[in-house]
C-alpha cells in the first residue's frame, strides 16, 4: 500500500518479547470524495485503494447498485491521490437526487434521532438478505483467527484495521487495511464491486467491533455474515437480524458469541 507507514519510533525499556523494536507510525490523511464535480464527504484514511474506497463508500451509501452506474472515477491529478472524483450515468442520477444532495446521508453521526429511527430508515432503503448459505463454524473461525496474518500494515504499525472477504467455499477474496475500519471495509468491497466480484462475497471477517454503520455496509454489499475479534453494538445487532443476517463475534478462546443469524453457522 502506497504511502502507508509515517515517521517512526524509537523505544525505550526493556525489550519486549526479547527484543527492541522502532515501530513505524502508520499514516492517516484526508481523502476529498467529490460525486458530479460536488464535494460529497472527506474521510481520514490511510492512503492507497483510494479508488476502490470511493466505489465503496458510494455503493454503501447508496449512489450505486453496478459498476455500470459509474461513467468516470478517477484521482484528480496524477501526483494527488487525496482527491477522487466520480461521475454517475445520467439514468444513475435520475435515480437518486436526494442522495446527491446528501439529504440521505444516514452514515454520517447526526443528532436527534434515535436507535429506532436509524434502523428504520435503513430497513426502508435496504432490502433483507435472502442468502441462507451456511459455514461449517469451526471453518469460519479459522478464518477469523487467520486474519492476523493477513495484515502486514498491522505488523509494522499495530495500528491498522482489516475487512477479509471470503466466498461461499471460504477462499478469501479480498483484504483491506486502514487506520479505520469503515475505510478497510469500502475499500475491501469496492476492489470487489469494480471487479465484478461482490456477488460471490458471503463471509465478512473484521478485526474491529461491529457497529451498524459496519452492518449497513456490509447490507448494502449483500454479504450475509459478518464475524470479528470484538463484540458489536446493540444496535448493530437490531439492523442485522432486521436484514436477515449473521452476526457473531470471538469469545475470546476457541468458540464464538452469536448473536443472530444463528441459522448460517453449524457444527461439524
Amino acid at each position: 500500500m502506497e504511502n502507508s507507514i509515517g515517521f517512526s519510533a524509537s523505544h525505550w525499556g526493556p525489550p519486549v518479547n526479547g527484543k527492541k523494536t522502532a515501530d513505524r507510525l502508520i499514516a492517516e490523511e484526508p481523502l476529498a470524495i467529490r460525486v458530479e464535480g460536488k464535494p460529497y464527504v472527506v474521510v481520514m484514511r490511510t492512503p492507497g485503494d483510494e479508488i476502490a474506497q470511493a466505489a465503496g463508500l458510494c455503493l454503501a451509501e447508496g449512489l450505486v447498485e453496478l459498476p455500470s452506474d459509474i461513467a468516470s472515477l478517477g484521482v484528480c491529478e496524477a501526483d494527488n491521490t487525496n482527491v477522487v472524483t466520480i461521475t454517475l450515468t445520467p439514468e444513475r442520477r435520475k435515480c437518486i437526487p436526494d442522495k446527491l444532495d446528501r439529504r440521505e446521508y444516514i452514515s454520517q453521526t447526526s443528532c436527534g434521532i434515535c436507535g429506532k429511527e436509524v434502523v428504520s430508515e435503513l430497513y426502508q432503503s435496504i432490502q433483507p438478505l435472502v442468502d441462507e448459505t451456511v459455514f461449517d463454524i469451526q471453518e469460519a473461525i479459522a478464518c477469523l483467527n487467520a486474519l492476523p496474518e493477513q495484515q502486514p500494515l498491522r505488523r509494522q504499525t499495530r495500528a491498522a484495521h482489516a475487512a477479509a472477504i471470503y466466498n461461499k467455499d471460504l477462499i478469501c477474496l479480498c483484504v483491506a487495511e486502514d487506520v479505520g475500519r469503515h475505510n478497510a471495509l469500502d475499500k475491501a468491497v469496492g476492489k470487489l464491486f469494480l471487479d465484478g466480484r461482490l456477488s460471490s462475497a458471503k463471509l465478512l471477517i473484521l478485526s474491529s467491533r461491529i457497529s451498524y454503520e459496519l452492518v449497513q455496509k456490509a447490507a448494502r454489499a449483500r454479504i450475509p455474515v459478518i464475524l470479528a475479534y470484538s463484540r458489536p453494538t446493540s444496535l448493530a445487532v437490531t439492523l442485522a437480524d432486521s436484514l436477515n443476517m449473521t452476526l457473531a463475534c470471538s469469545d475470546g478462546g476457541s468458540g464464538l458469541y452469536l448473536f443472530c443469524g444463528e441459522q448460517r453457522l453449524k457444527p461439524s
